[in-house]
């Protein structure tokens, strides 16, 4: 099973995919956390230390910024928070290659909660690096829904199934 949960910020859209991982699970699921914890971001460290806290009993955690298919193995549950900074993380990496390495995660025979942020709402960014990041957000969102068996977009914690 793939699932896609998808929302805007502190949408809570974490809280619900976490919650399906642990339905879908049988055993300890692990939690992907991808955020890249080298850019002394004061706010983004209590935002990922409140995250550790939430899931510490219940998930096992893989932190992988880069490279998803390093982690995924069959017959696992995974869940992947989130794609955007995994996105973040590989913006010099060419579409098609970020493209394949998803196809590399869906090849494996488990179960993948994803979770990417909405960004795609709001004006077009005036800079370059802010207008790829928009873009392939909205790409690779697009693609991981289209491969998934079930979609949610999250508002106020409320979450709605799409597909």
């Amino acid at each position: 099973m793939k699932i896609l949960y998808f929302g805007g910020q502190k949408s809570g859209k974490s809280n619900a995919a976490a919650a399906a991982t642990l339905n879908l699970s049988n055993t300890k699921p692990y939690y992907v956390a991808t955020y890249d914890n080298s850019y002394d971001d004061q706010a983004m460290v209590e935002r990922v230390t409140k995250h550790q806290q939430q899931r510490q009993q219940d998930f096992i955690t893989i932190e992988q910024a880069t490279d998803l298919t390093e982690v995924i193995e069959q017959g696992q549950t995974y869940l992947i928070d989130c794609l955007s900074m995994w996105l973040f993380n590989n913006l010099a990496c060419p579409e098609a290659e970020l493209i394949e390495q998803l196809r590399q995660v869906f090849s494996v025979d488990c179960n993948v909660v994803f979770v990417i942020n909405d960004v795609g709402m709001g004006v077009i960014p005036m800079d370059s690096q802010s207008r790829r990041f928009v873009d392939l957000t909205g790409i690779i969102g697009q693609f991981v829904a289209a491969q998934c068996d079930e979609v949610y977009r999250v508002n106020f914690g409320i979450p709605q199934q799409l597909k």
